[in-house]
């Protein structure tokens, strides 16, 4: 207490004069309009100034947050659209009174949490699970193509079988002329992967885009897989040995959607029932 004292009798002319001062530039923005104009508008100027530094710093933060809302949007839109389609081709088709009017394919959002490119049999892990209704042999898709297949599933997390994956296997067809055969990866590059059983006489070049064919449970048709890199006919053979640059890179693939088919049970059960009249016979 005794040292503040002497401070401020060391300095109470200065201390007098900023006071005074105050009560003086008080009065001029209290009684001149002019002035007074002029300060609010450098205040709100500087005060906004701060506020938005302030704003770019917490939104960096909320980039993550903000990019899975944006994923999630994403996938609610593209079930709506999947509806309004349906719903288009039925009224174009006139309604029968038992037509389903939901759409076919159901899309969730999901974070790729693990993720591997250099084994033999790559997986990665999602973070949604069962309670974000995933289930097992879900196709996964990104905004560039195909990912993969849901695998296991958890309550809160579910893995997936990679494209690059040499058990996996997708039924693709060129998109100009729709001549189809399988997808696999032959476990050397990531970027790449074959397309086989696509017969000599089909037109095939480079840059052809190769896509689902659709006739899975798993994907809709036309998701794209890539492009044609190479193609070969080796002498005596009757089908193209064909090299496919993927759509998507593995290594840097970080949202993705889980798709849904509706009607996969009622599919499965009626090839089901096929397979067991061919038996019969």
């Amino acid at each position: 207490m005794r040292s503040l004292f002497r401070f401020l009798a060391k300095n109470h002319v200065l201390l007098l004069f900023l006071v005074l001062e105050i009560f003086s530039l008080v009065l001029i923005f209290n009684y001149n309009n002019f002035q007074r104009v002029r300060y609010f508008n450098t205040s709100n100027r500087i005060t906004g100034s701060i506020y938005n530094s302030f704003n770019r710093v917490v939104n960096y933060f909320k980039l993550s947050t903000i990019n899975e809302e944006l994923a999630v949007e994403n996938s609610r839109l593209k079930s709506e659209l999947e509806i309004m389609g349906q719903n288009t081709t039925s009224v174009i088709s006139n309604i029968h009174p038992n037509d389903s009017l939901e759409g076919k394919f159901i899309y969730r959002s999901a974070l790729i949490i693990n993720n591997s490119v250099n084994k033999q049999y790559n997986y990665f892990t999602l973070n949604k699970g069962s309670n974000d209704g995933i289930r097992p042999d879900q196709g996964i898709i990104s905004e560039e193509g195909i990912v993969g297949i849901v695998s296991n599933v958890s309550e809160k997390y579910s893995t997936g079988i990679s494209l690059l994956n040499r058990r996996m296997l997708v039924s693709g067809k060129l998109k100009k002329n729709n001549f189809f055969g399988s997808v696999s990866w032959d476990g050397l590059n990531y970027r790449y992967v074959m397309l086989s059983d696509i017969p000599s006489h089909a037109e095939v070049a480079v840059g052809d885009s190769v896509v689902t064919r659709g006739s899975s449970t798993y994907f809709p048709e036309g998701i794209l897989i890539g492009t044609v890199e190479s193609v070969e006919i080796k002498q005596g053979e009757n089908f193209y040995t064909i090299q496919v640059k993927l759509a998507v890179d593995f290594k840097s693939i970080t949202y993705v959607e889980v798709v849904e088919n509706s009607e996969k049970d009622e599919i499965i059960m009626i090839e089901n029932l096929t397979e067991d009249d061919q038996d019969l016979d």
